[in-house]
């Protein structure tokens, strides 16, 4: 078989295409291949999809295309324009998309590498520059979000991931029963809510049919939700009330610190629950727990750990023992601890809101590691679309349309 009919097999090439020349340099590492359509050929707009067009004349274009084992290879053809009712048009090549200089199996190999290595270390390895290829992950993304349908969302989780070193954020918005990011835009404040509103709206949904959102207790957030979602739900994230209470916690160990030097050194001790702990941090919080300390920080470590037990209760006993709660802590002379029931009081629908939607941010949690993850991989993205565009990449579960 010929070397040009064998690689017309591999192209899957069909008429009118055929491989007329191929070029194969050594010293460059370089493979050319030249394509062409049979004389007299017709073709379909692109545009009306009227068929049997004639040719009015071509463009001569070319390709990047995946590599003949180590040596990159490049494929050129006349672009045929033809004649139609409609006007003179440019007409789309099987191997590749218009206006790409990049094959369509090219393209879903970039594809299949972004989401598990950093683009310049794939455009070093393919040897491109990376800001071509994230043009190709932006057309790839923006195109499967568009065919995108979220007409079925109802439950969301709402939070924020650092995009770079300071105050740079960039909000996540998930679908929780399906486990995947729907919308991702630069900030954190309520207007971040505002773009999701639209977004949801261009991709089918309503902002009627969000029945319940997690999120952490974030003033922005509160805002945005009531004026975009008028349906919504509100459910404190379990995690972000645990975690202001453990900045109580640790503000009242550093406190009491100063005249108990026995407390340094202690800060993740009280940070997390007794069966997490090492046998060490075990056996110091034992000689912590002695009578004759009376130590503020035991006091309020104990607050702590009592409040996590409304979790474990059935919904109808719920609010009763969160009032209890809230009295123990408001009276417990410790003001961090009645500083944060203060906070707990401001959101006491939406921590009792969990009994009705057993909903948290545990998926976007996860979500957000992954996202960290390939931040440190790449060292961080230039841009914050670049990053937006990854996180769809990485976690929002999208279908496109490229050849396997």
């Amino acid at each position: 078989m010929k070397d040009k009919e064998l690689i017309q097999i591999a192209l899957m090439l069909t008429p009118p295409w055929q491989v007329v020349e191929c070029q194969f340099d050594v010293n460059q590492k370089r493979l050319d291949i030249h394509l062409d359509f049979a004389k007299g050929s017709r073709f379909s707009c692109p545009a009306c999809g009227q068929v049997d067009c004639s040719v009015h004349d071509t463009e001569q274009k070319s390709w990047r295309h995946l590599n003949f084992f180590q040596h990159e290879t490049y494929m050129y053809a006349r672009v045929p324009r033809i004649k139609c009712s409609c006007g003179v048009r440019v007409i789309d090549v099987p191997w590749a998309r218009a206006g790409s200089g990049f094959t369509l199996l090219f393209e879903a190999y970039i594809m299949l590498l972004a989401p598990s290595m950093p683009v310049k270390r794939i455009a070093e390895l393919v040897c491109e520059h990376d800001t071509r290829l994230w043009r190709l992950l932006q057309h790839h993304v923006n195109e499967a979000r568009d065919e995108a349908d979220y007409s079925e969302v109802k439950q969301i989780g709402v939070d924020e991931t650092s995009s770079k070193r300071g105050h740079n954020y960039v909000t996540i918005v998930v679908d929780l029963e399906e486990s995947k990011t729907i919308f991702a835009t630069e900030g954190k404040d309520s207007t971040t809510l505002e773009r999701f509103k639209d977004d949801l709206t261009e991709h089918g949904g309503t902002p009627e049919s969000i029945a319940d959102v997690s999120c952490d207790m974030s003033p922005a957030f509160i805002k945005g939700i009531k004026e975009n979602l008028p349906k919504a739900q509100i459910t404190f994230d379990k995690f972000h009330i645990i975690k202001t209470l453990n900045t109580s916690v640790d503000e009242v160990r550093r406190q009491e610190q100063k005249g108990h030097p026995e407390l340094k050194n202690s800060r993740y001790i009280f940070l997390k629950n007794p069966e997490n702990l090492t046998c060490k941090q075990s056996d110091l919080l034992e000689d912590l727990k002695l009578k004759d300390l009376n130590l503020k920080t035991m006091r309020a470590y104990q607050l702590r750990l009592n409040f996590q037990e409304i979790w474990l209760l059935p919904s109808d006993q719920a609010e009763p023992f969160l009032k209890k709660w809230y009295y123990w802590a408001t009276h417990s002379r410790l003001e961090p601890m009645i500083k944060a029931a203060y906070t707990i009081k401001e959101h006491w629908n939406g921590i009792l809101n969990w009994f009705k939607s057993k909903i948290n941010n545990g998926i976007l949690e996860g979500i957000n590691s992954l996202v960290q993850a390939a931040k440190a991989r790449a060292r961080g993205y230039r841009t914050n679309d670049y990053l937006i565009t990854m996180i769809y990449l990485i976690t929002g579960k999208l279908q496109f349309n490229l050849p396997s």
